[in-house]
């Protein structure tokens, strides 16, 4: 597995734990790492991730929210909002990362860690705001993306 495959991964379940605790403490994060040993050459990405979601959050979670019908944020798998909101921060603020890497990964990542319907669900969101931030030139423009 890839070091960017990891991160996503840890920050993921990272961002699932300060769901649960409502601890977001850069120490909580810390903890985390420790525990969960977070590879040196994986912790860069893992935090940038992380800390990124925290301090966007309150712009990631309304822009999920307004492209899955009849679901709530709150009413999601823990899971599936965190994979999407890490896939969602990398869309708007990792220029880096290609689009669909970004939604890819998250598939994948959905259908390791999530249910048997969560590759779709998170494909079906991100796919959707994945297009409307092109349409809103909000989306960099990568390799014919």
């Amino acid at each position: 597995m890839g070091n960017r495959r990891r991160s996503r991964e840890l920050a993921m379940q990272a961002l699932f734990q300060i769901d649960m605790t409502q601890d977001h403490s850069r120490e909580a994060v810390e903890s985390f790492c420790k525990h969960f040993r977070v590879p040196k050459n994986a912790k860069p990405f893992f935090l940038r991730l992380v800390e990124g979601v925290k301090e966007f959050k309150h712009e990631i979670d309304p822009l999920i929210k307004s492209f899955s019908e009849n679901w709530k944020i709150s009413r999601m798998s823990r899971a599936d909002r965190n994979i999407m909101r890490v896939a969602v921060y990398e869309l708007l603020y990792c220029d880096d990362i290609p689009p669909k890497v970004s939604i890819n990964e998250a598939i994948d990542i959905g259908k390791k860690f999530g249910t048997e319907d969560s590759g779709a669900f998170i494909n079906g969101i991100l796919d959707s705001i994945r297009i409307s931030l092109e349409k809103e030139n909000r989306l960099r423009s990568k390799s014919g993306q």
